[in-house]
């Protein structure tokens, strides 16, 4: 009801892959939240159900704009909650585990690749 409540006729979120194991370094954490408070409703859910970072709010004609910034100048993809593929996960691995046997880290961003290419 667009025309009742005009204030709210777009909230659209956005979903961010997250890095493997999380990690964040805060450059590109304060440019996330630059962009959002720029182009959305500053509003945000790092890590909600899906995995993903979540960006909450902003209008149909923000999105493109947006995926724009995300992917051209963060080198970021997109994320999602669809069947097809959601944001694959690790453990912290060798960045902090003395016992770590495997690069999960590595594993988890091939996949990564690999899949998503595929899907898009």
């Amino acid at each position: 009801m667009p025309e009742t409540y005009p204030s709210i006729a777009h909230f659209h979120t956005i979903r961010v892959n997250q890095p493997a194991s999380k990690f964040y370094n805060s450059d590109y954490l304060r440019t996330v939240c630059d962009l959002w408070e720029y182009r959305g409703s500053g509003l945000m859910n790092l890590h909600g159900s899906t995995g993903d970072l979540a960006l909450l709010g902003t209008t149909t004609e923000q999105l493109e704009p947006i995926f724009f910034e995300l992917t051209h100048e963060l080198q970021q993809d997109i994320g999602g909650s669809g069947s097809n593929l959601r944001t694959p996960e690790c453990c912290i691995g060798k960045a902090r585990c003395e016992w770590a046997c495997y690069d999960t880290q590595d594993l988890c961003y091939e996949l990564t690749q690999y899949y998503q290419d595929e899907l898009h």
